[in-house]
């Protein structure tokens, strides 16, 4: 099976600075979170949580096709529940 992102809902742990969204593959949920620090160069120190939120979110939705496809490789290295994605894992696409 491939991983699919049909749901198109995203959203912000403050708790764990992190974008969650979903993946399915087939009937199975795959969660992942993007930490903020691999969105932006902003943090709470300096634009505070909500501004960091948006910012994050607005990063993620630019992104969003490349972040999929970060999501796709890091599930076909070994399939897990929940995946969190730091700006190393990003990195590791451009090279």
């Amino acid at each position: 099976m491939t991983l699919d992102f049909p749901n198109r809902s995203r959203s912000f742990d403050e708790a764990r600075n992190a974008v969650r969204f979903i993946g399915y593959d087939g009937t199975f949920e795959v969660r992942f979170m993007v930490e903020a620090p691999a969105l932006t160069t902003s943090d709470r120190k300096t634009v505070g949580a909500e501004a960091l939120e948006a910012e994050c979110l607005a990063a993620f939705d630019a992104a969003r096709g490349s972040i999929h496809d970060v999501a796709r490789a890091s599930y076909g290295r070994g399939r897990r529940t929940t995946y969190i994605l730091t700006a190393a894992d990003f990195r590791k696409r451009k090279a």
